[in-house]
């Protein structure tokens, strides 16, 4: 009896991980191993701001869906659930209604049981929209993800964000072999704070990734009553930062943040710091992984916000995972910074290792020699703005590098990963087809 291959384990970060979507595809498929993508649920921004305001829970798109053209119902399908609302506020709730109503373009090519069980949910929200409106609390529509309005209507449906998940991969028909996992199996929101180095603390995802003044955990009486005065879905007393709407915000304008972001916690609705389990099913997919990959993403928000939960540190310290790969991001961003103290790539490694240890209950920096632990193989890109790579200070420490070609963007010329030369990249570390003998060390693709 053949034995069944070990997987691929993903902490994904936002909206940049998506664009890696067809290279792991590529990685694991007709190879049969299992693929999972680990999600964080701590998104405050964008329209995910507005579904945690309104609603209390998480309505995150499962963006990370393979895809083919090939199939004019599955490509409308992923179209439908990647559509985003206009950024008019006004214009986007008459967009919602044509949507809600079967009048929008959107749904052709959808047959119509399908398109009649999505409607179901959109039009529940819609209700549940509708009954929550008040003067002083209306729904701001602007730039709504429809994937994400889908989630957050089956989640009020079946009270469960894996289960929404579960319906939406169904629908889309994900292969068998690809999950996608909530870091935190919940049907509420949690939320992050990161302790700055000159003791500053900033609350929210939001405001730590984006342009934004520091928020300090104490609100005054007066906000904390004028927000208690709206009937919503949050606790009474719970932070006023935690309430506002962020639908509108800027990742390439950002403000620098004075210092260097020390660490990152989950708080409760108070401030007060807590300690939560890892989902099950994140830890099982872990413990049947060959390779674990941190893909690019916002670190501190995107990455590490699964890595510091009960029971990851384990699991990724774990000898039985050959292969701990950093894809490294090609810019520095807000959480990296500042730039007279920029992230180099064994900084982006520390930051790793020291979520980890945090997860494992671990007091104190983590020393270099241990990063191994956490960190065994390292692809970069290099070139104008990309982090620094000391290469033989990584190899002392047992930590790989692996440096691809990269391609400049269509705007500013900034790097970015090529796809075919990322798939070998990843192929020459964990081997085609998971053979050991099959690796080809040199990437020589060039764009």
């Amino acid at each position: 009896m053949t034995a069944k291959p070990r997987g691929v384990a993903i902490f994904s970060g936002g909206s940049a991980a998506n664009n890696l979507v067809d290279v792991f595809k590529e990685v694991t498929e007709g190879k049969n191993r299992p693929l999972s993508y680990v999600i964080p649920i701590s998104d405050n921004g964008g329209s995910s701001s507005e579904l945690i305001r309104v609603f209390g829970g998480p309505g995150r798109l499962v963006r990370l869906i393979p895809g083919n053209g090939e199939d004019p119902e599955k490509a409308a399908i992923l179209a439908f659930f990647n559509h985003r609302l206009p950024k008019d506020s006004e214009a986007a709730r008459h967009e919602w209604l044509d949507i809600v109503e079967a009048r929008a373009p959107l749904w052709n090519n959808i047959s119509s049981p399908k398109k009649e069980l999505i409607r179901s949910f959109l039009n529940l929200l819609n209700l549940e929209i509708v009954k929550r409106a008040r003067p002083s609390s209306v729904f701001n529509f602007s730039s709504a993800s429809t994937g994400n309005m889908f989630l957050t209507g089956a989640r009020l449906f079946s009270g469960s964000f894996e289960s929404s998940i579960y319906l939406l991969s169904s629908i889309c028909r994900v292969p068998d072999n690809v999950s996608v996992l909530p870091a935190i199996n919940t049907s509420f929101t949690h939320h992050i704070s990161a302790g700055l180095e000159n003791g500053t603390v900033i609350t929210g995802q939001n405001s730590i990734s984006h342009p934004s003044v520091p928020t300090a955990l104490e609100a005054t009486s007066t906000e904390t009553e004028d927000h208690d005065s709206i009937e919503d879905a949050n606790l009474p007393g719970s932070l006023p930062t935690l309430r506002k709407q962020y639908i509108s915000f800027s990742k390439s304008e950002e403000e620098e943040l004075p210092c260097r972001i020390e660490r990152l916690w989950y708080i409760n609705p108070y401030g007060q710091e807590i300690r939560l389990n890892a989902n099950s099913k994140v830890l099982d997919a872990l413990a049947a992984a060959q390779c674990i990959i941190y893909s690019i993403g916002s670190l501190y928000t995107s990455i590490i916000p699964s890595l510091i939960l009960r029971g990851v540190g384990d699991a990724v310290a774990s000898p039985s995972i050959k292969y701990k790969i950093l894809i490294l991001n090609s810019t520095l961003d807000r959480e990296t910074g500042p730039s007279t103290n920029p992230y180099t790539a064994t900084d982006f490694i520390a930051a790793i290792s020291r979520a980890c240890s945090y997860s494992r209950g671990l007091v104190g920096p983590v020393a270099k020699d241990g990063f191994r632990k956490y960190v065994t193989h390292l692809i970069h890109l290099a070139g104008p703005g990309t982090p620094v790579v000391d290469k033989e200070e990584l190899a002392g420490l047992g930590i790989e590098c692996i440096r691809v070609y990269g391609r400049s963007s269509e705007n500013g010329g900034l790097l970015m990963y090529d796809e075919k030369g990322l798939v070998q990249a990843l192929e020459a570390v964990i081997g085609k087809g998971g053979l050991a003998g099959e690796r080809s060390r040199r990437n020589t693709l060039e764009k």
